[in-house]
């Protein structure tokens, strides 16, 4: 009897002692963040042409947000409000600036991301595929923003190549043998994929934040010819690009020529859609699924280079401009989330919010400290579907290309400000999302009121900065 009950006693700690630490379990988080995918180019969100069914099923097991934003209209800024928790009239990085030899302005030491609280909270980081916030060496190096791991590319203008000389791992340069700018060995999509899964095999054991910044479907226009182009060549009317080659005279900058630019984007966005599969079910084999909370987003719009026809495919989903506008094609962009028991599968929220909320709600959701500085919220109860989310008054962005831009939504009204540098006082155009999604009717003229609110927001949320001023201020 003293034998049995001493076996019973036993039973009772162990299952106490697991139930205790399933209760306290960390989630792990694993954020995949496509590059310049369109708000229209997922099956979820109204593809018709382009095969995406991994995402699609993510889509159906989770949440869709459907007014959703970008950090801004581009890669660097769009990154750098995406890992601080600020928008773009706060966040320190708010242009594509590039830095010779390699590498674009770093995000400096007083600048927190959430990767590093998240580290700070116990979790292992990882990061794989385009960073472009420091090079290796500097204040912005992915291992002084919080990541233990890091492989890809540095530099997104090395991006610009999917067959590029050399990768990094960490701090180390990695030659791939066999790519020169005049051949095509090493397709290194393949092997930062290789690279991610690795990650999951090796942090099995522990809380983890994996953060995958592919660099699909962004331009050049380039892939093996396997069975993701055999789904689309020969089958879709082209438009034939041509650009700056491999060869000898070859360069980073540019874009490769690609006869058939329709086919290669859309094997472009379906084996991208295969790598996330790959995700979801190496998180199923290691037993890992439950717990694991996986976001999917693009940095922005649907992008026009190197071939890419944003028209062809309705890219931005009927909605107006593309990357490097502030229009809703430019900035609005797929955000689907799934967590099993949490969130309820076949979901779809209206909630309108932007990646600078993702600080907020990452460190609540590991039990990190609170960020220092940030101008989002979080968004745990709006995923868990709680009816207390709290809201947004507005959002802001503001870009520094192409004269300078800003933009402004509050509720259902979005402004947007033209020729900021020569103009920066300029009366925004006014549109009404409601009854005109697409921006085409500017009615500025017929509500001052509106206007002039719009404009104090504009003034209250940007903040003058000497390394991306706009012109005229």
């Amino acid at each position: 009897m003293k034998t049995l009950l001493f076996i019973l006693a036993g039973l009772f700690s162990f299952c106490s002692a697991g139930y205790g630490q399933v209760k306290k379990a960390k989630p792990n988080i694993v954020f995949i963040l496509a590059d310049d995918l369109g708000y229209g180019d997922l099956g979820v969100y109204g593809q018709k042409i382009i095969k995406t069914p991994n995402i699609d099923r993510l889509a159906r097991q989770g949440k869709i947000f459907t007014q959703f934003y970008a950090g801004t209209t581009v890669c660097a800024p769009s990154r750098s409000s995406l890992l601080t928790g600020q928008h773009t009239g706060h966040t320190y990085i708010r242009g594509n600036k590039e830095l010779e030899p390699e590498g674009q302005q770093p995000l400096p030491d007083s600048v927190e991301t959430y990767a590093q609280l998240l580290r700070e909270a116990g979790y292992v980081t990882g990061a794989f595929g385009k960073w472009g916030l420091g090079m290796v060496g500097t204040s912005g190096e992915p291992a002084k923003k919080g990541f233990d791991q890091f492989f890809g590319y540095n530099c997104q203008r090395q991006s610009h190549r999917y067959y590029p000389t050399h990768l990094w791992q960490n701090d180390k340069k990695v030659v791939l043998d066999g790519n020169d700018l005049q051949h095509k060995a090493v397709y290194a999509p393949e092997l930062i994929q290789q690279k991610t899964l690795a990650f999951l095999d090796q942090n099995k054991d522990k809380p983890f934040f994996l953060f995958i910044p592919t660099v699909l479907p962004h331009a050049e226009l380039q892939g093996p010819d396997d069975q993701f182009l055999k789904m689309y060549k020969g089958k879709l009317a082209e438009k034939p690009y041509k650009g700056n080659n491999y060869g000898p005279e070859g360069t980073i900058a540019g874009y490769a020529s690609e006869p058939e630019a329709h086919a290669t984007y859309a094997a472009m966005v379906s084996r991208m859609d295969h790598y996330v599969g790959e995700i979801l079910q190496k998180l199923d084999t290691l037993g890992l699924t439950e717990n694991t909370i996986i976001i999917f987003s693009s940095d922005n719009g649907s992008h026009r280079e190197g071939g890419a026809d944003p028209e062809f495919f309705n890219s931005s989903g009927g909605l107006r401009g593309n990357k490097r506008d502030l229009y809703e094609g430019g900035i609005r962009v797929p955000f689907i989330v799934k967590w099993p028991g949490k969130i309820k599968a076949g979901s779809q929220s209206k909630f309108v919010g932007a990646f600078w909320d993702l600080m907020p709600t990452f460190t609540q959701l590991a039990g990190a400290a609170k960020p220092k500085q940030s101008d989002g919220i979080s968004i745990v109860n709006e995923l868990l579907g709680n009816k207390t989310q709290k809201q947004h008054e507005y959002l802001y962005w503001e870009f520094h290309e192409g004269g300078g831009r800003q933009a402004v939504r509050y509720g259902n009204w979005k402004a947007v400000r033209l020729n900021v540098d020569k103009n920066p006082d300029g009366t925004p155009e006014l549109y009404d999302l409601t009854k005109d999604p697409a921006e085409i009717n500017n009615i500025a003229a017929g509500h001052p009121d509106v206007v002039s609110k719009m404009v104090k927001f504009m003034k209250e949320a940007h903040r003058e900065s000497d390394l991306f001023p706009f012109a005229a201020r």
